[in-house]
């Protein structure tokens, strides 16, 4: 079975999924991507049965040649996939002119374009913040009326919170729209700005049916995080996720999901539990979850959730596994300016809950600072109970104090 894995760079998550296909019986691998070979980890790059390397991949044109010169040379292509969201419709499309099994363009682009995504939610009965794409000032300062101040703001092919803002006033938004020039051709998406505690909720399809499914809360939220740079925020996987507080978004998720056309992979939701109870979706994704959470499934379900995605990929198979744990992750950000200086309470931390960390990656001094809302460093923890990774997660991120200077 020829396979073809798409990415832009080898990054140590990229790489990880290649090695997971590598390891999927009688499969035989291609790796597109913008890199050449020799970027790749010598013993994995070895084990490929072919590589092609284009500008971008992103580009539906040079993607297609890329996959038909390889499916030329190797034989019918059997998948083609990958995990970066911003391939998911340029996949979606190649795979549909080639006959190769995978998400529908249709679909990709009701998960990329977050504006047609909540027409279609919204459509379906599913509950979402209200939504108006704006390109112009005006038509900004309409939907404000409608809502009231804070809005959020984003470009329609965003990516979680990133370019992201929270408009608290006229000021904000006239620098924001400056900043991005939005016209009727290029408009952002104003969304209504939803008040309460963010979730996630990963969820595994096959076929079209959600199977299987996790879940995070975020604490505070990533829009928080991103408006703060100081902020030490937290993810919890809570072992309990089967209890009837959660039935609401378990309902809702699949819904949406077949509202949106899923077919078989694992889905990333963001959505919210209201001041009132009630929930609303924020934006989902076809592709795995980031911030750790795969990593955090992991965890809690003594499991290697990365291969179990690229089996689910390339023969449409998943065992569920049992939950096992709570998993929590603590995000260690600088406070300053410069390089990391200092990083203070390792020693504590360690002294306290050294039995309950599974994963780290520690800020050291003279480290630079990494620009990401994940900060310099992170450390998970896990308990079969949740109130106790709880507390270790809010003792962590009060524990821990990484300088810059």
């Amino acid at each position: 079975m020829f396979v073809i894995f798409v990415c832009p760079i080898f990054s140590p998550a990229a790489t990880q999924m290649i090695e997971a296909a590598l390891n999927v019986p009688h499969v035989r691998l291609g790796v597109i991507a913008q890199q050449p070979l020799t970027a790749l980890a010598p013993n994995v790059a070895a084990g490929l049965a072919a590589h092609w390397q284009v500008d971008d991949v992103t580009n539906t044109a040079s993607l297609e040649h890329a996959v038909r010169a390889l499916g030329a040379t190797h034989g019918a292509i059997a998948r083609c996939f990958g995990a970066y969201e911003q391939l998911q419709q340029p996949l979606a499309t190649v795979r549909e002119r080639l006959g190769i099994p995978g998400l529908s363009s249709e679909a990709a682009h009701n998960f990329r374009d977050k504006a047609r995504m909540k027409d279609a939610l919204r459509a379906a009965g599913v509950p979402v913040a209200r939504h108006r794409l704006i390109p112009s000032r005006d038509d900004a300062l309409a939907f404000i009326a409608e809502v009231g101040f804070p809005i959020v703001l984003k470009p329609p092919a965003g990516a979680g919170a990133i370019a992201t803002q929270r408009i608290r006033d006229v000021a904000s938004l006239d620098a924001m729209l400056a900043n991005y020039r939005a016209t009727p051709a290029n408009p952002m998406l104003a969304e209504e700005f939803l008040r309460g505690t963010e979730y996630s909720l990963e969820t595994v399809s096959i076929d079209g049916n959600a199977i299987w499914h996790s879940l995070t809360r975020y604490g505070p939220t990533p829009l928080d995080v991103v408006e703060h740079s100081w902020i030490q925020w937290t993810v919890l996987l809570p072992r309990e996720i089967d209890a009837p507080e959660f039935d609401d978004i378990r309902a809702v998720g699949a819904k949406a999901l077949a509202a949106l056309g899923m077919g078989t992979g694992v889905s990333h939701c963001e959505w919210f539990r209201r001041d009132d109870g009630t929930i609303a979706i924020s934006e989902i994704a076809a592709r795995p979850p980031g911030a750790n959470i795969t990593t955090m499934i992991s965890r809690a379900h003594d499991i290697d959730f990365v291969a179990a995605w690229v089996r689910l990929m390339i023969n449409g198979t998943f065992d569920p596994p049992v939950r096992r744990f709570a998993v929590g992750t603590a995000y260690l950000r600088g406070q300053g300016t410069g390089q990391v200086r200092t990083v203070e309470g390792l020693e504590s931390v360690q002294e306290q809950f050294g039995a309950l960390i599974c994963d780290s990656r520690l800020p050291y001094p003279g480290q630079h600072p990494t620009g990401s809302y994940e900060g310099e460093g992170y450390i998970i923890v896990r308990h079969p109970d949740t109130t106790v990774v709880q507390n270790a997660l809010q003792r962590i991120v009060s524990s821990v104090r990484v300088r810059l200077g």
